[in-house]
């Protein structure tokens, strides 16, 4: 109940209920790519002071490769169970949704887990920039397949040029470079930037998650008419996917703190990178369901509902 009245999240559902109105409300755009892009740059400096502090063990690297594990299990279980009722496009373009990663909804956990005092790694915040290519990957050489299985003509996407966006895409390049100047600047700078990572931190994601709110009340017509399994899927497939997160962090010894954002991941869905490829590269797919899916259900839960959950199942499990 406490993780409700946080403030940040007191304004994401502030921004629901304010878009649910049809409030003017507005947020504009160049001051929303502000916010994602300064949450990003201070996301990857606190990872890199945390991880000039630990340095690299092999802890770190078994945890990147659960990571990167789950960044693959994920959407080739969902491509499998979606196939079911929907086409092969839009199951591939879902699967890579959900397996891809939220970085919003990975520092709406930071954020908790620093509001209770929790620890954590700061290579978590790699964990996830690991996590959001390789499900684009997959869903791409999944729509090439169908595509030439049924004989339609469309984009054949080539993984090196998949690869090469993905790793250049400006948050990603920025999340990353900031790691590296926490890496190498360390405590010093640590103290130089707290104002800007640490003081400022807790307003900019509180005003970042007002238009999400936005955002997300604004998005929820669009899945009127959509297939019933898929709407399950967009709220029963984060709990299945924290729960294989959970198994392997137990599995590893896993401290609570990285149990809890390893569990967030797995459980997010993208709402901007996935969609931003997956619009160009999968045509056929539908934009309505995968966005809609993302951004109109599962991350209003996961702010909401999931990340409590995710938090106290990981204390209760690898406390």
């Amino acid at each position: 109940m406490n993780a409700l009245l946080d403030p940040a999240i007191l304004f994401f559902v502030f921004g629901i209920v304010a878009g649910l109105l049809r409030s003017n409300l507005e947020i504009p755009a160049p001051i929303a790519r502000f916010l994602s892009l300064y949450l990003l740059m201070a996301l990857g400096l606190k990872g890199g002071f945390a991880l000039a502090k630990s340095g690299l063990t092999v802890d770190v690297a078994m945890t990147l490769g659960a990571a990167l594990l789950l960044a693959v299990l994920v959407p080739a279980m969902g491509y499998v169970l979606l196939r079911r009722f929907l086409n092969n496009f839009d199951a591939a373009a879902v699967a890579a949704t959900y397996g891809s990663v939220s970085a919003v909804t990975f520092i709406t956990a930071v954020q908790m887990l620093d509001a209770q005092g929790l620890p954590y790694g700061g290579h978590m915040a790699a964990a996830m920039a690991l996590m959001e290519s390789p499900a684009i990957v997959m869903a791409v050489l999944l729509a090439n397949k169908a595509r030439r299985a049924s004989g339609g003509e469309g984009p054949q996407t080539g993984v090196g040029s998949l690869l090469r966006e993905s790793l250049t895409d400006g948050a990603q390049l920025l999340l990353i470079g900031a790691m590296v100047v926490g890496v190498l600047s360390g405590e010093a700078g640590q103290q130089a930037m707290q104002p800007f990572s640490g003081d400022l931190f807790k307003g900019m994601l509180a005003f970042f998650l007002l238009d999400m709110g936005l955002q997300a009340a604004r998005h929820m017509g669009s899945l009127k008419g959509q297939h019933p399994g898929a709407m399950a899927y967009a709220l029963l497939a984060p709990l299945v996917h924290a729960s294989l997160a959970l198994g392997l962090a137990w599995l590893m010894g896993l401290p609570v703190g990285d149990g809890v954002l390893l569990m967030a991941l797995a459980a997010s869905a993208s709402y901007i990178a996935v969609p931003a490829v997956v619009r160009h590269a999968i045509p056929e797919a539908n934009p309505a369901l995968y966005f809609g899916m993302s951004l109109g259900m599962t991350f209003p839960f996961n702010i909401l509902l999931g990340l409590p959950l995710y938090m106290t199942a990981a204390k209760a499990v690898l406390g």
